[in-house]
């Protein structure tokens, strides 16, 4: 094979590099303005207006080079984000939050478990009917059967053993996602931290484990399930919190899943503030009302006799919503983690990771 080589170009590579920089400021900007591509651009305007762009930066350039790409598409008059476009913000979403993947990371499912399957382990043990002489130990069989002397070497079924296999089990998840307007509030967005996350599992599931599946629920006033496609153009309103719609529309779902491992991941301040009650809302947003409090503790108990597993990842820190999601956590036999918005991608992936099999009883 030849290579032909030419001159360092290094203005080339800087260009390069800063479109590959553009690009994924783009993207931030489409999150944080919920997929509107004429806002995002009109930010990116209003950067290069700054100073903060490279001074020779075209924005109108650029976004014709998007449309090139297909990542934008024109419909009457208004840019719209492509599927294309989407994918590639889902990727972009991964590489931020997962870029430090090492072989064996997230998704590999793995549980305290043994059985067919897997990954071979170290481990042995003797053979049970119906185990595959595929995993079969024959030094440690053959030193099985040298115990009862070398006169007159014989294998018996009691000799056999056989290395022990590593189970792992499809998963589904379901991501619930906090949308009340406290998500949003004190000029803290919250959501966009949330969505990313979204979009990263969601894209490291359909390219590495597609026999998973993570499904998105948003709850405010209300629960809805949401397909990917609209992720990226979802965002918080003025809506209370409803977290026992999103845990009951979660459980729903799961139960229509055959996989062997249910869980729910839940993004929220912690802070349940209204139910549905004889079709009205029953709101109290001042705190945490004892009525809304225990029929959402209701749903935990019921995830938990129904084998689903709640992680709920806090994004306040006040004590009083620390020891509701506590609560929560105790009753269902799930897990908690209270963490800053830089660190929640950080927070989803060690549990990803580790995927521990929480025995519900």
């Amino acid at each position: 094979m030849r290579v032909a080589y030419s001159e360092w170009d290094e203005a080339m590579t800087r260009l390069v590099r800063s479109l590959e920089g553009l690009h994924r400021l783009f993207y931030q900007l489409l999150l944080r303005t919920d997929g509107d591509v004429e806002e995002a651009v009109r930010w990116l305007q209003h950067l290069a207006e700054r100073g903060v762009l490279p001074e020779d930066w075209d924005v109108d350039a650029f976004v014709q080079e998007l449309e090139r790409e297909q990542v934008i598409r024109t419909e009457g008059g208004v840019p719209r984000l492509t599927r294309r476009g989407q994918r590639l913000l889902r990727r972009e979403s991964l590489e931020l939050i997962f870029g430090g993947l090492q072989k064996g990371g997230p998704g590999e499912h793995r549980t305290p478990h043994t059985g067919r399957g897997g990954e071979r382990l170290s481990e042995t043990r003797a053979y049970r009917f119906g185990d595959s002489l595929a995993d079969l130990d024959h030094p440690g069989t053959l030193k099985n059967a040298l115990r009862r002397g070398i006169d007159e070497i014989s294998i018996t079924e009691d000799d056999f053993e056989v290395f022990e296999t590593e189970h792992r089990t499809m998963v589904a998840t379901v991501l619930l996602l906090d949308v009340s307007h406290s998500m949003v509030l004190y000029g803290e967005d919250r959501m966009t931290p949330a969505k990313t996350v979204a979009l990263a599992l969601a894209e490291l599931i359909l390219t590495k484990y597609p026999k998973d599946s993570l499904e998105v629920v948003l709850f405010g006033d209300d629960a809805r399930q949401v397909g990917l496609d609209e992720l990226p153009f979802c965002g918080a309103g003025p809506y209370h919190t409803n977290t026992k719609a999103g845990l009951r529309l979660a459980q729903q779902i799961l139960r229509r899943k055959r996989h062997g491992q249910k869980q729910i991941f839940m993004i929220t301040d912690g802070k349940p503030s209204c139910i549905w009650e004889e079709g009205r809302l029953f709101k109290n947003p001042f705190g945490l009302d004892e009525k809304i409090v225990n029929r959402t503790l209701d749903e935990a108990v019921l995830c938990r006799r129904r084998g689903i597993s709640i992680t709920t990842f806090m994004v306040a820190e006040d004590p009083y919503l620390v020891r509701f999601v506590e609560d929560l956590s105790r009753l269902n036999h799930g897990r908690a983690y209270f963490t800053g918005l830089d660190e929640l991608g950080g927070y989803v992936l060690h549990d990803f990771v580790k995927n521990r099999r929480v025995r519900v009883r």
